[in-house]
Parts: structure tokens; sequence; C-alpha cells
């Protein structure tokens, strides 16, 4: 894929579960899916062929403890700012 951005939420709480809302896009956001983990589910996209879109969703359950990390600095900061 060419230049796939990504970005991504703190944790957040969805019922009992934590989750973290995750973004790729490119060709300045004409193109996009956002997608969750722990599952790994696409929720919405655009422009993304079916293939790509497998693809994120593997990567994202692949990768799915190290974002957690990097989504648990976010949700720290956060509270540090409050």
């Amino acid at each position: 894929m060419e230049d796939v951005s990504l970005t991504y939420t703190g944790i957040m709480k969805k019922g009992s579960e934590k989750i973290v809302k995750v973004r790729f896009s490119r060709n300045n956001d004409k193109d996009f899916a956002e997608g969750v983990i722990p599952s790994g589910k696409i929720e919405k996209s655009q422009g993304f062929s079916d293939k790509e879109l497998a693809s994120l969703s593997f990567y994202l359950k692949a990768n799915a403890e190290d974002l957690y990390q990097k989504a648990k600095e976010i949700t720290g900061l956060r509270a540090f700012l409050r």
C-alpha cells in the first residue's frame, strides 16, 4: 500500500471492553478505513479495496498490543492534563 498514515485514540470503554479506534488514511484523507482493536474489525471505509481492508484488519490484530501501549500514553497524558 502506498503512503498510508495511521492515527489512533486513547483507550476508551465500550461497555466493559477497553477499545482503541484506529484510522488509516491516504491521498489527503480521500481514502480511509476506521477500525477498532482488539477485534481488528474495520467499521467504516472508503477507497480501499477488499484485499487492502483484509490486510489492515490483519495488521490491527497482529499489532494490537503495541497499539494499546501507544494508546495508553495518550490516555495517561489526557488524565494528567485534567
